[in-house]
């Protein structure tokens, strides 16, 4: 039987990894800062531990002694808000070395949660255009954030990984991450004016800048599944794979909303209709990876989460 460790498995995208995984009969430990309230409520292959990741005693030991065939590294600050900076890149760059690094010592394979922000344009203040539409795995890397540059350092550490040791590291970028049956982005779209967007608006939404990745998001579903099929194939080094749905989260045109909002676009735009404004093209390629949900059936799907949670 196969085993994953999954960092950050009492969080909101990891615990849904846990969750597929145990359902699939892997054997799974789960790593947090906690454990549930009920551990016996989870299921009965996953192993659920407490730990401070950006201590490497306790991370390096929970994963060796697992003996794991995969690590999954979800664990981290989301986001650089209502935290002080210093922290949160310390937080996410210590425990994701600490992580990686024990994993490849164990010589277990990696999938880890990079994210859209590592282009800058998410936490930018204001935010900019990129250089080009559809954004890809090679656009430049320009964040301002913390939260953005600690995902930078991650895949940094993850090349350096790859290279010291003979495993495989998959940087999955996710977009905006939104639940079936509780999508936040239904907020934006209704707030959304084409005659009246602009950088200032946050179109009913305080938590997320959804002009910074240009009105893009993902099911969760499809993270799971992009995360999964980065364990299941296999490829050498390092890969960064964007994980997004295939249009935007309003149902119009990506160019004419992000113009809108923006009053420019870059000289290079490929876009079509509501086409994404962020490309998985890498993942299609390396993985034989697509998305499969869309905010027009998930956002009143009602699907079970994990029970654990």
């Amino acid at each position: 039987m196969s085993r994953a460790v999954v960092t950050g498995g009492l969080g909101g995208a990891a615990s849904w990894v846990v969750s597929s995984l145990a359902d699939q009969g892997w054997d799974v430990r789960s790593i947090d800062f906690r454990r549930p309230g009920d551990p016996a409520a989870g299921p009965a292959n996953v192993d659920f531990r407490a730990a401070d990741l950006t201590d490497q005693g306790q991370t390096w030991e929970l994963v060796s002694e697992f003996d794991p065939d995969y690590v999954v590294h979800y664990a981290a600050y989301p986001n650089p808000l209502g935290r002080g900076g210093a922290h949160v890149y310390e937080n996410n760059t210590i425990s994701t070395y600490n992580v990686l690094s024990g994993a490849g010592d164990a010589g277990a394979d990696v999938v880890w949660a990079s994210s859209e922000t590592v282009y800058g344009t998410v936490f930018a203040e204001p935010s900019f255009l990129p250089d080009y539409f559809p954004i890809d795995v090679d656009h430049p890397k320009r964040p301002e954030d913390p939260y953005g540059t600690s995902k930078v350092a991650g895949e940094e550490t993850a090349k350096m990984v790859t290279r010291r040791y003979d495993v495989s590291v998959a940087s999955v970028r996710p977009s905006w991450i939104n639940y079936p049956g509780s999508y936040d982005a239904t907020t934006i779209r209704e707030n959304f004016d084409m005659e009246s967007a602009s950088l200032d608006d946050d179109f009913g939404v305080t938590f997320h800048n959804a002009a910074g990745n240009f009105f893009s998001y993902v099911d969760i579903r499809d993270v799971v599944s992009l995360t999964e099929r980065a364990m299941e194939v296999d490829f050498d080094g390092h890969e960064p794979f964007m994980a997004v749905a295939k249009g935007n989260l309003l149902g119009v045109d990506t160019a004419d909303a992000v113009e809108a909002t923006y009053g420019d676009l870059p000289d290079e735009v490929d876009l079509a209709g509501d086409q994404s404004a962020i490309d998985y093209e890498n993942a299609r390629e390396v993985l034989d990876w697509e998305p499969e949900h869309s905010w027009r059936e998930a956002e009143d799907e009602q699907v079970d989460g994990p029970s654990f949670v």
